[in-house]
C-alpha cells in the first residue's frame, strides 16, 4: 500500500472504516458474557490465548457453579487454576483472577455495582494497580463490563492502521487510544462496536498474511490522512 498524503481527515478515516465494517459486518453482540463479571473473568482469561481457550475455561467454572464474584474468591487457588486450565498460563491467571477479587471485595465489598459507580479515571488508575491486569485488559473491563466510553487497543487495531498508513509502526498503547478518543464521538456503544468490528476483519481479512485483494477496507471511499502519524 502506498504512503497516504495529509489531505482529508483522520476523523472523517477513522469513521469511514468503521461504517464500511459495519455496513459488512453488522452489529457484533460483543463481548460475548451473560453478566459483567462473566466479562471480566474473560477479560482477565483472554491474556495470550484463543477465544475458543477462554471459553472452556469458563464453561468449566459454570458447570462447577462458580461464576460468581463471592464463590469464586473462597475458592481455593488450585481449584480454580484446574478449572481454568484450557486458557493457558492457569497458574499465572488464576492467581490474577484472585488478586482481582481481593481488590473487589477489600475496596468494594465485592459488588460490581459498586465499583462501577466509581469515575472512569478514577477506576481505571486502581485497576491498573491489581497485579496482572495492564491497559488492555483494564479498558476491555471498564468498556465492555462497565459501560464507560474508553476505546481498547490490541494488537489487531494496530496492525489496521498500520497497513492503511495511519500510524506509524511502534506507536505505544496511549496515544493510539488517544487518536481513536479524540477523533470520534465520545460513545461507549460506539467504541465497543468499533473494536469488535476490527477484531473481526483482522482475523478474517487482516491477517498476518493479509488478504487485501478481498477485504471490505481495500475501498477508496476511505479518506487519505497520515495525521496519526503526528502521535
Amino acid at each position: 500500500m502506498g504512503k497516504r498524503s495529509n489531505k482529508g481527515s483522520l476523523k472523517k478515516a477513522l469513521l469511514e472504516i468503521y461504517n464500511i465494517l459495519h455496513k459488512q459486518f453488522g452489529p457484533q453482540h460483543w463481548w460475548p458474557a451473560e453478566t459483567p463479571f462473566e466479562v471480566i473473568v474473560g477479560a482477565i482469561l483472554t491474556q495470550n490465548t484463543a477465544w475458543g481457550n477462554v471459553t472452556k475455561a469458563i464453561d468449566n467454572l459454570k458447570k462447577e457453579g462458580y461464576l460468581m464474584p463471592e464463590l469464586l474468591y473462597s475458592l481455593s487457588i488450585s481449584k480454580l487454576a484446574r478449572l481454568i486450565r484450557p486458557s493457558g498460563y492457569y497458574n499465572i491467571k488464576a492467581k490474577r483472577l484472585k488478586e482481582f477479587l481481593k481488590f473487589l471485595f477489600n475496596e468494594y465489598d465485592g459488588s460490581l455495582e459498586k465499583m462501577f459507580k466509581i469515575n472512569l479515571s478514577e477506576l481505571r488508575e486502581k485497576l491498573l494497580k491489581i497485579n496482572g491486569i495492564g491497559p488492555e485488559t483494564a479498558d476491555s473491563i471498564l468498556l465492555y463490563a462497565g459501560n464507560y466510553p474508553i476505546f481498547v487497543i490490541d494488537a489487531y487495531t494496530k496492525r489496521i492502521l498500520q497497513r492503511h498508513n495511519i500510524i506509524n509502526d511502534g506507536i505505544d498503547y496511549h496515544p493510539l487510544q488517544r487518536l481513536f478518543m479524540d477523533n470520534l464521538p465520545e460513545d461507549a456503544d460506539l467504541f465497543n462496536e468499533y473494536h469488535a468490528l476490527i477484531v473481526k476483519t483482522a482475523k478474517d481479512f487482516c491477517k498476518k498474511k493479509p488478504l487485501c485483494d478481498i477485504c471490505p477496507l481495500n475501498n477508496p471511499n476511505i479518506p487519505k490522512s497520515s495525521e496519526g502519524k503526528k502521535t
